[in-house]
C-alpha cells in the first residue's frame, strides 16, 4: 500500500503536506500517518522492531537491497528512505531524529502502529489486511484515531463511525485514487 500512495502522491500531489504511512503487503494493524512540509519530495521510514539496539540507517547500498521493504519504496518515488530499528521503548527517541532528516520532504511515509504515540499525524490511514478478526490492544487504540481505514475484505471487527472507509483492492488500484482525492482534501 505505500508503494502505491508513493506512486500516486509523487506523481500527482500538490501543496504542502506531509504523509507517514505503511510499507509492504498490507496486513491486519498497519498504519499510514499524515503530515506536513514545503518542499515537492516524498520520503518514507521503514520501521522494524529489535529486541536491544536503537539505529536509524541511510546507506544506499543497504536500503537499495532487492526484496527490501526499503528498496520497494525508493523505486515507488521516494526521494529519501530511512530504516528505523528500535524496540518500542526506544523509539521515542529515535523517530523524532529520523522524521526531522526527512523534514525537508513533502511527506514521509512511515510504517507502524508505535509512531502514532510519538508523532502528531495529520492523517492516520489504519489498514486492515487479510486476517482482519483479531487485533491487538494497540491496533484498536490506534483504529480509534484513524482518519481512514482501508480493507481489501470487509473486516469483522466493528469499524468505528468517523474514518472514512475505502475497499482497496491489492495490487490494483481499485479504490485507491478515491482515497488519494480524500486525502488531497484532509490535507489542505
Amino acid at each position: 500500500m505505500a508503494e502505491a500512495l508513493l506512486k500516486k502522491l509523487t506523481k500527482r500531489v500538490k501543496g504542502s503536506k506531509l504523509l507517514p504511512a505503511s510499507a509492504g503487503s498490507p496486513k491486519a494493524n498497519d498504519t499510514m500517518i499524515l503530515c506536513h512540509s514545503d518542499t515537492k519530495s516524498w520520503g518514507a521510514i521503514k520501521f522494524t522492531n529489535t529486541p536491544i539496539y536503537c539505529s536509524i540507517t541511510d546507506t544506499p547500498e543497504i536500503l537499495a537491497q532487492e526484496n527490501k521493504d526499503t528498496a520497494r519504496l525508493l523505486k515507488a518515488g521516494a526521494e529519501n528512505v530511512l530504516w528505523v530499528q528500535s524496540p518500542a521503548e526506544g523509539l521515542k527517541e529515535v523517530l523524532p531524529l529520523a522524521v526531522d532528516r526527512l523534514s525537508h520532504l513533502k511527506g514521509i511515509i512511515v510504517e507502524g502502529n508505535s509512531a502514532i504515540e510519538f508523532l502528531k499525524p495529520d492523517v492516520v490511514i489504519f489498514i486492515f489486511g487479510r486476517d482482519s478478526g483479531t487485533l491487538k490492544k494497540s491496533a484498536m487504540k490506534v483504529l480509534d484515531m484513524a482518519d481512514i481505514i482501508l480493507f481489501e475484505e470487509k473486516p469483522s471487527v466493528k469499524l468505528p463511525v468517523r474514518p472514512k472507509k475505502f475497499k482497496v483492492a491489492v495490487p490494483s488500484a481499485s479504490g485507491l485514487d478515491e482515497c488519494i482525492n480524500y486525502v488531497h482534501r484532509l490535507l489542505r
